[in-house]
């Protein structure tokens, strides 16, 4: 591409959790845990933008406060119950801001550095439009099964080590890449020649449960210090 594009970044939230009350906006590490994302996509060079997508008044007001940079786009309430499908969601979202490509992430990715996003975009603007969309995946080598105990990514009569199996790879959730015409034309993130975007399996951890909450405050300890001073490349908040 001849110029550089307007990316803007959507991170979503709900005010309701159902598996960890409050999850979006619980401590961790000593603050709320949305905070750490945003941090780090707004130290991101090649983001113009960020957008907080949320109908939690919690959210609204804590971010008005610590982050007023950041775009508030308040949720319509016919795209806020629990089983709204994300693109439809994002659909919304894009309206609010004019881009020529948008990431999306989540909160619940606290340990996503800005030198991976920013690596991300970097691989996708390069090699835009032979791919036309990104998304991020967790490598696995290991034995898969499907539910009739048939091998998915093995021979069952040759016992390969796993680490000499082909890689597959799970979509991590951490990190799209889209422009709004493929999210609007497919009504999904993901385009027809998706560009596969590898992130280290903790870096990847993302917050489903109580347990990943707990998991994920113990690696983010063990890499920046309990409270988060060790870390680099994050913006104040």
């Amino acid at each position: 591409m001849n110029t550089t594009p307007r990316l803007v970044a959507i991170v979503p939230m709900r005010h309701v959790s159902e598996r960890v009350p409050g999850k979006n906006y619980r401590p961790f590490a000593g603050r709320p845990l949305y905070h750490h994302v945003v941090g780090q996509l707004l130290a991101c060079p090649l983001i113009a933008e960020v957008l907080i997508d949320t109908d939690s008044p919690t959210v609204m007001e804590d971010a008005a406060r610590h982050f007023p940079q950041v775009g508030l786009v308040e949720r319509p309430p016919h795209l806020r119950a629990g089983e709204t499908p994300m693109n439809d969601v994002l659909l919304n979202a894009v309206t609010r801001s004019p881009a020529d490509f948008y990431l999306q992430t989540h909160s619940t990715n606290p340990l996503l550095r800005t030198a991976t996003i920013s690596r991300a975009i970097g691989q996708l603007l390069a090699a835009y439009p032979m791919y036309d969309s990104l998304f991020g995946v967790t490598r696995l080598q290991t034995r898969l099964w499907d539910a009739l105990a048939r091998p998915i990514n093995h021979n069952a009569a040759i016992l390969l080590r796993t680490q000499d199996l082909p890689p597959v790879y799970e979509e991590n959730s951490n990190l799209y890449i889209f422009t709004r015409a493929t999210l609007e034309q497919r009504h999904n993130r993901i385009g027809e020649r998706p560009l596969l975007f590898e992130i280290d399996r903790l870096e990847a951890w993302d917050i489903d449960d109580e347990a990943d909450f707990r998991i994920a405050e113990l690696i983010f300890a063990q890499q920046f210090g309990a409270d988060g001073a060790g870390m680099s490349n994050v913006a104040s908040g």
